[in-house]
Order: C-alpha cells, then structure tokens, then sequence
C-alpha cells in the first residue's frame, strides 16, 4: 500500500511518489531565534519528526533539512534592547532549540542551515528575480513583484484581491502594490548589513527559505512542511519567488500541521497564555507532550490544557505499566530460555496474530496521511491483549511464552520508535514521572525519598510504629506508598 498525503498545494490526498525512488527530501521553516521555543515550535517539530521517522521506517532514504533565522527584525530589536550584538541572541536561543527539541526526543535534521550563512545566495537569486522582471529595487530596498507571478495565491487559494481584504498592509509608497514583499532590505543605523548590488543592507524573512532548500534539496523537492499559519504569507512568497526564478515547482507536496490553542484560545503571548517548553518540560514527561500532540491527527488543532495533559499522562502510564509488566515476568523467568515453536497454539497463537496485526494496522494508520491518533489507538488494544495474556500466564512461563513476551516487547518498541515513545526503561519512566508529579505539588523529592528510606529501615529493625508514623506523615503530603518484594515505589495521589 502506497503513503497517501494530504497536500494543502491540491487539497486531497496524494499517493507520496518520490522525485527520486527510494529517497526523500523535506524541508521545513525553522525558528526565528530570538525567544524561547514554545509548545506550538514543539508539535511542529514532533509532527515532522514522526514524518521522518516514518519514512525512514518504509525504507526511504530521507534528508530533512531545517532552518534557523538567525537575522530579523525581532532578533535586532532584542539585541538593540539587551546591547548585545545579533549573533549573541541568535546564538543564545538556537542553543535553547537544540536543548528543547532533544528532551523531546525530536532528532536532529540532516542539516540545519542558517539565513546568515547564505547571504550569497539570496543576493544572485534576487538578481535573477530582478532580471525577469519578477523584481524591482527603490532606495536600496528590492520588492517582489506579486502581480507578474501568475500563479500567486495557488497555495493559500486566494486572489489578491482576497488577500487585500483580510490583511493588515503598512502604507509604503515605494510598493508598486501593497502586496509586493521585502527580498532585500537597505541597511539602517543599528542593524547588520551586508554588500549588494543594491547596497548595503540584509535579507528579508522570505527569500531565506527559498535559498536554503535549494542549497541543499534542489530546485524541486518532494515535501515542504510547516505550521498553517505558514501558509501565507510564508509560503505562498516562497513559492513565488523560488518557482518565479526556476520556472519549476518548488515541492510536489505541501504538509502543514494544525494551530495549538490554550484553553480553547489560540495561543499568542499578547494573551499571556504562552507557555515554553521548558516550562512544559518541568512540569510532564516529555512522552506524555508527545502523547499528547499524536493523538490528534496532525492537520487538526489540539486544544493545550492541563486536563488534556493528565490524560496523555495516563495513556502513559498504561503503556508503561504493561512494559514494566513484561520486564518483570522476562527477569522472573530469566533462567528460562526463549523458544519458538511453529506449533504453537491457543493463546500464545493469538498473541503473535495480534502483533501481526498490530504492526499491519499501524502501517495501514501511518500510510493514510500519518495518522498518529488512530495509530496510537491501535496500540492501546495491543496493550489490552497482553495484558490479558500477561494475567492469565502460568508462573513458571514456558519457553514458548517467554517468546512470546519478547516478540510483545519488540513490536512495542519498533512502533514507539517511529512515534518517539516508549523511550525510557519501564522504571526509569516511572521514577521521573513521580518527580515531575511532586514538583507540580511543591513537594521536594529529596526530603520524600528519605523519608521513604527511613521508613524502610524502620521496617527492617521492626519499629512499626515508626515506619506507620512516616507513611502517615507521606499521606499527608498526598503521597502514596506502594511495597512490593522489589521495594517500595512512591507516587503523588
């Protein structure tokens, strides 16, 4: 079965036909580096990364580029205000990207170019613009030509007309038409500049894409991807100014994920409802945020609550109970050497048709447009089925169960590492969830691990009273305790 993708360029699914077979090529807009990374910059980069790490799971041979802006008119304000140069801001808070996007679990892209390190590029493509007519230069300033692109507006499916009309345009009477957009701009008194032929100055926002999937997937590629709200103007001046010089399409298929609300608003910092991944990182494991964005579908809109997040969490905790499940029965049985039986029957045979069918429903929910949400649902009903085997295996297990388990185990972690989930070690998980949950309660986990330390030494030299004293104390800092042969686990709640 061919992927099928949504493409916003034809709006309808598309059976995913590689410029070259075999290999991929993806591009996506990167930060503007100027603040910290928020949860709408985090479901961007999860989507996309499970878009790779699908393909690559299908064989293709990807190279995702990603960019950074590290020149705009937000990083000079901020450097102007701060007395710091551009380069410092910049510098700054694509180190903070780097550092978000790995506790995520997001993989780094093939390459991630930077606007500065392609000024020279900008330049000869507005020069070319401007030789086609595509292009003209008042002041040291050079425009885009909006209404010599015939096809303007295919992507966002608007006229210029419609455009006028919903759009907020600064007055400027070097435009020919309010439309036209910056490819160059002069240089002004405390800012960065370059030489051009146009004098000094810097590169506006647009021109910086077109020149950095070029650099590095060609004149065409396979897929463009971004966040809706890139659609236009972004990638509609894109579109235009790349095809515009080229006379080729720029990319066959056009993805874009869905806006992240905040309590049924949409998220903006003008309404104080943003919220930095660091903060989020703080607060949840970083698989439950992934969760979280995966069980919707990436074209639709996720609404960002606390609500929403204890949800994922427990969804979480489902899939990492059953694992622990099995790492526990596995080390129980250790002594016991794995065998598979071709004639295997009953419910071992059950089991291994329904991770068959498993890894089959998955693929089938990834091939029609990278369904996350019905995929993960797939994943839960796997889990549902070892559990129910888990309950019902003999102690000792066979060597034919033994296999079993592990076989339950691999499929586990083959899906959750095109998903980015089931990362950690079932303990592991647990022991950092805990952490994050006492933090959000203000409760110090130093203070409550010795606590559960003390009351575990009380119960070796059988002071009772002490050891009932301490759970006491625990459970009226909403801990709960939990003893077990292994030791005693602790969780807030």
């Amino acid at each position: 079965m061919p992927t099928r993708l949504y493409n916003t360029l034809t709006k309808k699914k598309e059976d995913f036909v590689p410029l070259v077979p075999g290999k991929a090529g993806i591009y996506t807009c990167g930060i503007t580096a100027y603040d910290a990374c928020h949860i709408g910059h985090a479901r961007s980069a999860v989507v996309f990364d499970v878009i790779v790490r699908y393909l690559r799971y299908r064989g293709y041979d990807v190279t995702y580029i990603k960019n950074f802006t590290d020149v705009d008119d937000k990083i000079i304000d901020k450097a102007n205000a701060l007395g710091v140069t551009i380069a410092d801001i910049a510098e700054r808070y694509m180190a903070e990207h780097d550092r978000d996007m790995d506790a995520l679990g997001v993989e780094r892209p093939t390459a991630a170019p930077r606007a500065t390190d392609n000024i020279d590029g900008m330049i000869s493509l507005i020069g070319i613009l401007m030789e086609k007519g595509l292009a003209y230069a008042v002041d040291g300033d050079v425009y885009y030509a909006v209404g010599k692109f015939a096809d303007y507006g295919k992507l966002s499916g608007r006229s210029l007309d419609d455009m006028m009309a919903g759009a907020r345009i600064d007055i400027n009477e070097k435009k020919h038409h309010p439309m036209d957009f910056a490819l160059w701009k002069a240089g002004k008194e405390g800012e960065p500049w370059w030489e051009s032929p146009w004098g000094k100055g810097r590169p506006g926002w647009h021109i910086e894409c077109s020149v950095m999937s070029r650099r590095y997937l060609g004149e065409t590629f396979d897929i463009h991807g971004g966040g809706e709200d890139l659609i236009f103007p972004h990638h509609e001046n894109e579109i235009a100014q790349s095809e515009g010089a080229t006379g080729k399409s720029l990319a066959h298929y056009w993805l874009h994920n869905g806006f992240v609300r905040v309590n049924s608003e949409k998220m903006s910092k003008s309404l104080g409802n943003f919220s930095s991944i660091q903060d989020m990182l703080g607060r949840w494991h970083p698989e439950v945020l992934r969760l979280f964005m995966l069980q919707s579908h990436y074209r639709s809109p996720v609404d960002f609550s606390d609500d929403s997040l204890a949800e994922a969490r427990i969804g979480m905790e489902r899939f990492y109970t059953t694992l622990k499940a099995i790492k526990d029965r596995l080390v129980q049985d250790s002594h016991t050497k794995a065998s598979q039986n071709d004639a295997l029957s009953g419910q071992d045979r059950a089991i291994m048709d329904g991770l068959t069918s498993l890894r089959e429903r998955f693929m089938e929910a990834m091939d029609d447009d990278f369904n996350t949400a019905r995929a993960i649902g797939y994943v839960f009903d796997a889990v549902r089925l070892i559990n129910g085997y888990l309950t019902d295996a003999t102690t000792p297990l066979s060597a034919e169960k033994i296999y079993v388990l592990q076989q339950a185990k691999a499929a586990m972690a083959e899906i959750g590492n095109v998903l980015g989930l089931f990362g950690d070690d079932p303990d592991t998980y647990f022991q950092e969830d805990r952490r994050r949950e006492a933090v959000k309660h203000g409760l110090n986990t130093r203070e409550i691990d010795g606590l559960v330390e003390e009351r575990r030494l009380a119960r070796v030299a059988k002071d009772w009273k002490k050891a009932d004293d301490i759970r006491q104390l625990l459970t009226e800092k909403k801990i709960t305790l939990k003893d077990s042969p292994e030791g005693t686990v602790w969780m807030v709640g």
